[in-house]
């Protein structure tokens, strides 16, 4: 494709009015017409040429009567101040040419600023990630006999080296692969697996002899309000250390990432949603609040060409939307602490089985009469379309509501029975080991 040239003409050269070109200094870049014409008086300006030697005489006209007494004199001052007003003028006009002439292409110093006195509050966006970059790590994962076939990053815990990350993360293919950890400081690491747990999408893993670890501050997502602002760090598509912002776009979202066939499993999350961009390789990071404290793990995208199977994306390569996803770090504390004590993560639940095809809320297919649902009153047919006033569409939003809560906790279920609208308060049990897709 040719390539476009900008015509430059000598300052001067086919400019309009009299006079020569554009001083020496003059550079400027709009050229020698317009706005960036050298310096010139207006034409009515422009001083009468002198008689030469050729030049004929011009007839002078007879003097005009000497004016007398006081007249004459405030005449005289009058001209002279006409004079004075015409030669400032002209002054001025051309000390600010010279001025504007050499700020656009003149000889100039220019300084690098530099950053001696500037403040940068704890909890402004700057504050925040200087404080927060050294408890966060980046991971790449190897399967056995292939090339890096993951990547994602991590939360550091503790300073025994336990670190955060997501499930899909170090399992891409269903099974564990070998982790190598980057920190900050470009140093490298193996690590080996704690535990992890499909359900939630977390895992623990672990480096060994590293000292200095910088743990990152746990907070809670309970006190976030749909709007705050959020800070994500990771490394999308492989770029360490990325910083995006954003604010909190809604809680209590239930979703389902992955898919049953897929080699990373089914995962039920009550997320937090951002639109903070968040892309692959984000997986596994943190998601801080104003003060810096982790709120959340990034986990997963929602694609604009989404896979009925995975419409979530977590096992793609898709792009951010602005729909992003993290796990309440109440859930991950919890299902961190689980998998470095036990090495497995229990799950919360009611006791109650519901049919997957059913549309438009949860249908109860079955309640367990050892469950908290049958304490509370729950029958098979009651049709849920709430839990504590979030909008359940689908037994897996219901699933994913429930298992997301904390064994201990009542939660308030809406549903219709025999036309009738009720609330039922049902308190959440921990259960150990999995359990299958439809089970709440």
């Amino acid at each position: 494709m040719p390539s476009k040239r900008r015509a430059v003409r000598r300052m001067g050269d086919g400019g309009t009015g009299a006079g020569t070109g554009a001083p020496s200094w003059w550079s400027h870049p709009d050229g020698s017409t317009g706005r960036g014409a050298g310096f010139r008086l207006p034409p009515d300006r422009l001083p009468a040429a002198a008689p030469g030697p050729t030049s004929r005489p011009q007839p002078s006209e007879p003097p005009a009567p000497a004016a007398s007494g006081r007249g004459g004199t405030g005449l005289r001052i009058a001209v002279l101040a006409v004079f004075a007003v015409l030669c400032a003028g002209l002054l001025g006009g051309g000390v600010g040419a010279v001025v504007q002439g050499t700020r656009q292409g003149g000889r100039i110093t220019l300084r690098p600023a530099t950053e001696a006195g500037v403040s940068r509050p704890a909890d402004t966006t700057a504050g925040v990630v200087k404080a927060a970059l050294p408890g966060v790590v980046y991971l790449s994962v190897r399967t056995a006999g292939q090339s890096v076939t993951g990547t994602g990053t991590g939360i550091v815990l503790d300073g025994a080296g336990h670190i955060l990350t997501n499930n899909h993360v170090v399992a891409p293919a269903g099974r564990p692969g070998q982790v190598t950890v980057t920190f900050s400081t470009g140093q490298r690491h193996p690590a080996a697996l704690v535990g992890r747990d499909v359900d939630s999408d977390l895992a623990v893993i672990q480096v060994k002899g590293v000292r200095g670890l910088r743990p990152l501050a746990l907070g809670s997502a309970a006190g976030l309000q749909v709007g705050d602002p959020v800070v994500a760090i990771g490394a999308p598509f492989g770029l360490v250390g990325t910083v995006t912002s954003g604010i909190l776009s809604a809680k209590d979202r239930p979703l389902t990432s992955g898919s049953a066939s897929s080699g990373t499993g089914l995962a039920h999350l009550d997320a937090l949603q951002t639109d903070a961009p968040i892309n692959p390789g984000n997986s596994g990071g943190p998601l801080l609040d104003s003060a810096g404290t982790v709120v959340g793990v990034n986990t997963v995208i929602r694609s604009a060409t989404a896979d009925s199977a995975d419409p979530y994306a977590a096992d793609d390569e898709a792009g951010s939307i602005g729909l992003g996803f993290a796990i309440p770090i109440d859930r991950a504390i919890r299902v961190a602490e689980q998998l470095v004590n036990t090495g497995r993560a229990d799950r919360t639940t009611i006791g109650a089985t519901l049919l997957p095809d059913h549309t438009g809320s949860a249908e109860v297919g079955s309640v367990s009469r050892t469950g908290t649902a049958a304490r509370a009153g729950l029958r098979a047919g009651d049709l849920v379309t709430a839990v504590d006033g979030n909008p359940v569409t689908s037994a897996a939003d219901l699933v994913a509501l429930i298992r997301g809560g904390s064994p201990g906790q009542r939660a308030v279920l809406t549903l219709w029975r025999d036309g009738d609208v009720r609330s039922l308060s049902v308190l959440l049990r921990s259960a150990p080991g999995s359990a299958p897709a439809d089970s709440a």
